[in-house]
């Protein structure tokens, strides 16, 4: 038995973030959506001429956690404390939790555990309106870009954990198509403001290369 994604899509993992109506940051989220259907994911991730640089990366962090959110949660089935007892990416790559706050100290836990931890933690800070704010006029934090580089480094993970682990179970849900395209705007979004460190996008480093070859 076979899924199309559009009709699983409702099986969000979180609830959906939404960018307020009539806010400038609905406007670029709409420019966003308008030149992703161009087709061309390198044009797509462009700064737009005149625009905040944290108010487009701000879009964009919001755009991943909802597209991870829908991916993720239609293989939560999949994804349990018995057949992924670690949050791993392959063999080489384990990630243990920690938040600075309820978990100061690193702790080992199963993946779906720590994709809950992380997706409650990075929703926490999207309606935070001092770190992610909707109001016109209101700054961003000074250190907006180093927390937006964080969330991004872990949202990552996700990724590596449904390529490495779940990537059988995705092609069977027929959404392999949806996940590489997710991952391939992120890769280029994320490498064209430098985003995430090289080291940290290693567990997925051969196909990124492959994704953003073609499109040099």
């Amino acid at each position: 038995m076979s899924f199309l994604f559009g009709g699983r899509s409702s099986k969000t993992f979180k609830p959906k973030k939404n960018i307020p109506e009539g806010t400038h940051q609905y406007d670029l989220m709409k420019y966003a959506a308008a030149t992703l259907g161009s087709g061309n994911l390198r044009l797509a991730v462009l700064l737009p001429e005149g625009e905040d640089l944290n108010e487009w990366v701000a879009v964009n962090t919001v755009d991943f956690f909802n597209q991870i959110n829908v991916l993720y949660g239609t293989i939560t089935e999949f994804c349990t404390e018995e057949v992924c007892p670690i949050m791993s990416a392959g063999p080489k790559y384990e990630y243990h939790w920690a938040d600075g706050h309820t978990f100061k100290k690193p702790i080992k836990c199963s993946a779906p555990k720590y994709v809950d931890y992380l997706m409650t933690w990075v929703q926490d800070q999207l309606d935070d309106e001092t770190i992610f704010p909707s109001k016109i006029g209101v700054p961003f934090p000074k250190n907006f870009l180093s927390i937006a580089k964080t969330i991004l480094k872990r949202l990552f993970r996700v990724y590596a954990h449904l390529y490495h682990q779940h990537f059988s179970e995705v092609v069977q849900l027929g959404e392999e198509a949806h996940l590489n395209t997710s991952f391939k705007h992120f890769i280029f979004f994320v490498q064209e403001f430098n985003l995430i460190d090289r080291r940290e996008l290693a567990p997925l480093q051969e196909l990124s290369d492959k994704f953003t070859a073609g499109e040099r």
